[in-house]
């Protein structure tokens, strides 16, 4: 279904696989984040959440790269 949405709004594929990744890290970093607070190691648990977000922003640098530079083709000189 995300694919037949993405081929109608002419949105190249590689963005919407790496928002699904992103998504998928953002929960697997919450869980383990989650687990390891239960066993009362907040330490680690900071230091996950902090990797997790750390991946996401490198994954999303070339969507915010795009965005950008789409804004920027809109603004008239």
């Amino acid at each position: 279904m995300l694919q037949v949405l993405a081929k109608e709004a002419n949105v190249n594929m590689v963005y919407l696989e790496t928002i699904l990744k992103i998504i998928g890290i953002a929960y697997i970093a919450e869980f383990a984040s989650q687990i390891t607070k239960d066993a009362g190691q907040g330490t680690l648990a900071s230091k996950i959440e902090l990797a997790g977000k750390i991946i996401i922003l490198a994954m999303a640098i070339p969507i915010l790269t795009v965005m950008i530079e789409t804004i920027l083709n809109l603004i008239p000189t």
